[in-house]
């Protein structure tokens, strides 16, 4: 992969000279006099690393360096030649990577930079990493939807942000029918499959604003911010129907069906998490004491 490095120096012949060692390096190499021409180079032109003078016309390096890092994810790497008025200290403040004095030799550049170019590499698969690990820790295995846990994270702040905005905010709550039967008959894989299916037909089903959990063994909810009971019905409807169309083949040439109840409720005024949630899975027990494959609802 070739890297790319902008050189900003208002000294014409350093400059070029730098431009030149780099370039036979196999480095990708643009250059500008000034930090207000870099930054408008950055506009268009993606970097991997800024080699900045500090004393610049107009905007300084250091000044160009805290800009960058506030814009973008590239590393700066910061020259001077006025060794007393300005540290390492300083400039890694600002947000640089390194610090080297002029005059120095081109092969100390070349290892700097190959330095400072490692360990954004390093540094950016420390976050990939990071990030995969918290997406493990609140999204379910099995289905990818969002665990238990985020649910009644999410739910908490749902209702926060309710309380301040006034907007509406639904719940529906769903169970798989007669899922410990299909689960007895064909086995826990099958069963699986099942669950896997019925998250990424509820995934299809939602809009970007919404989010859906495993909320149970063979539970899910879905969570409906700025959205009314009647809404959500719809939502809730919609799932039903997509579900109840699918077909599973537990076995070859055996082609089962699934259905499933569902509970839908609209947050009330002043109410709390517990009893939002209460309400909800009431009305989902009174869509399986009904027969399931329904919905019903709580008006409050």
């Amino acid at each position: 992969m070739q890297h790319t490095i902008l050189v900003v120096e208002d000294d014409n012949a350093f400059k070029d000279s730098v431009k030149e060692y780099l370039t036979r390096l196999s480095y990708q190499v643009e250059s500008v006099s000034s930090a207000e021409d870099a930054l408008e180079k950055l506009k268009t032109c993606p970097v991997d690393v800024v080699l900045t003078d500090i004393l610049l016309q107009g905007m300084d390096g250091l000044a160009l360096t805290r800009t960058i890092k506030e814009k973008y994810d590239m590393e700066v790497l910061v020259m001077t030649g006025y060794h007393g008025d300005y540290s390492y200290e300083e400039a890694v403040r600002t947000g640089a990577s390194d610090f080297i004095f002029k005059p120095f030799r081109f092969k100390e550049l070349e290892l700097r930079i190959k330095r400072v170019l490692r360990e954004a590499t390093l540094k950016r698969e420390r976050n990939r990493l990071l990030k995969e690990m918290e997406q493990l820790a609140i999204t379910d295995a099995l289905t990818g939807l969002y665990n238990s846990r985020q649910f009644f994270r999410q739910i908490k702040q749902e209702i926060e942000r309710n309380e301040r905005y006034q907007h509406h905010l639904s719940l529906l709550i769903m169970d798989i029918d007669h899922f410990k039967q299909y689960n007895d008959t064909w086995g826990h894989l099958e069963g699986d499959k099942v669950l896997m299916d019925i998250g990424r037909i509820i995934n299809a089903c939602m809009r970007s604003m919404d989010t859906a959990y495993r909320y149970g063994g063979e539970e899910f909810a879905v969570l409906l911010p700025e959205t009314d009971l009647q809404q959500a019905c719809v939502v809730g409807h919609r799932i039903m129907k997509r579900i109840g169309q699918e077909s599973f083949e537990p076995e070859s040439g055996v082609h089962r069906s699934i259905t499933i109840s569902v509970g839908a409720g609209e947050l009330a005024p002043g109410e709390d998490t517990i009893s939002f949630i209460r309400r909800t899975d009431q009305a989902l027990y009174r869509s399986k004491e009904s027969g399931r494959n329904r919905l019903t609802y709580d008006a409050c």
